[in-house]
């Protein structure tokens, strides 16, 4: 029988790996046979995830970056490259949740928002795209989220939502670019998934009863529930499907 995702041999890097989503898809990833650079600022995490990886039969690297910075972004790139000798797959999941009312929110995280979820994005896949295309193959994943498409009655999500909303028009500008490098750029856009990034949310009596009423099937996302279309973007599954955005979502984005 055929594994329509099989990865063997690919090379990936996945970037936020040091914790949440990014350690799920890093797991994804090598679960299909592709070998993993993990990409984080927290090295001693990676390291753990790293052991995890290579216990799977794959190669695995830990990459110190902060994805804010364009020559971290460069020389994390770089490293991958000497190592593996090429990228496949890049999943940009790295970015900031941070949320504020638009009224007194300081320029400083409104800058840093940019900087980390939009730039950091934008900067990895064009490093990325200098070996791709050269090599007339490549496949970015790019994390969105719920919120590059709606906003929240009772959350004051406006720099994340413009963030968020900017990653799925990237992605298909840079889909439209690339395709005839054999380059696909599409953005997957979870709903409320169990991360760190959410465990303040989701802890909360409260918002957790919101996304029970709101949400078509009543919960949040579980662990593993990203994968299939993670690895379907990320791989020759998807070879004809490029610029498309993809919620997993519980159904939240039809009410």
């Amino acid at each position: 029988m055929k594994n329509y995702f099989d990865l063997t041999g690919k090379i990936a890097i996945v970037t936020g790996a040091s914790s949440g989503l990014g350690v799920q898809f890093a797991k994804a990833l090598a679960n299909q046979g592709a070998n993993v650079a993990l990409v984080a600022r927290r090295v001693d995490r990676l390291n753990s995830v790293k052991e995890e990886l290579e216990a799977m039969g794959v190669k695995a690297i830990a990459v110190k970056c902060d994805v804010g910075v364009v020559a971290e972004i460069q020389a994390a790139v770089k490293e991958v490259v000497d190592t593996f000798g090429r990228v496949d797959i890049l999943v940009n999941n790295a970015g900031l949740g941070w949320t504020g009312p638009a009224d007194s929110q300081s320029d400083e995280l409104w800058e840093t928002m940019m900087r980390v979820n939009v730039n950091g994005v934008y900067y990895f896949a064009r490093e990325v795209s200098k070996y791709m295309i050269p090599q007339k193959y490549g496949r970015i994943v790019n994390i969105g989220s719920i919120h590059s498409t709606v906003a929240l009655k009772g959350m004051p999500l406006s720099a994340y939502a413009t963030t968020k909303g900017a990653v799925k028009m990237m992605s298909r500008a840079l889909a439209n670019e690339w395709a005839p490098h054999n380059i696909t750029v599409n953005t997957i856009g979870p709903g409320y998934f169990p991360s760190e990034m959410t465990s303040d949310a989701l802890g909360n009596q409260d918002f957790y009863n919101m996304i029970s009423a709101s949400c078509p099937m009543g919960r949040p996302g579980k662990d593993g529930e990203l994968d299939t279309t993670l690895l379907y973007f990320a791989s020759d599954a998807s070879s004809y499907t490029t610029g498309q955005y993809i919620a997993v979502d519980g159904g939240w984005l039809t009410v």
